[in-house]
């Protein structure tokens, strides 16, 4: 916000910490070990995260286009891959997101975009470390 004094223009700038809750169901990673081993779980965590990160740019690309179908249709990509390693948080994100959409509110989209963003980078980065697939 801008305001005058004397003359001179004085600004303030408010700096907004964005802190998200993140939740990861470890109980769908755990199953997927269980169920396919280490190394084949791993194997499907590696490319389901690799999945994510294309859709979600996808998403991205189609947002700034302002392709609405296309936005949907990764929407439902992005949801059914996160189920599939237990990111809750970016189903339930990913699903606020599409019910923006549908209603047409481009700010509220907007918000959710950058939401969305902040909780893939932090829910990427968990479900990669909890696989054990940094090394």
């Amino acid at each position: 916000m801008a305001k005058s004094k004397g003359g001179v223009v004085v600004t303030q700038v408010s700096r907004l910490r964005c802190k998200e809750r993140m939740s990861l169901d470890t109980t769908r990673l755990s199953v997927l070990y269980v169920e396919l081993g280490q190394v084949d779980a791993e194997r499907v965590i590696c490319a389901t995260v690799e999945d994510l990160a294309v859709q979600l740019a996808a998403l991205e690309e189609a947002a700034k286009s302002r392709q609405r179908a296309k936005m949907r249709c990764a929407i439902v990509k992005v949801i059914d891959l996160s189920e599939h390693v237990g990111l809750v948080s970016m189903v339930r994100t990913a699903r606020d997101l599409s019910e923006c959409i549908a209603t047409g509110d481009a700010v509220a989209q907007a918000a959710v975009m950058a939401r969305l963003g902040r909780i893939a980078e932090r829910s990427l980065t968990e479900v990669w470390d909890i696989g054990g697939l940094s090394s």
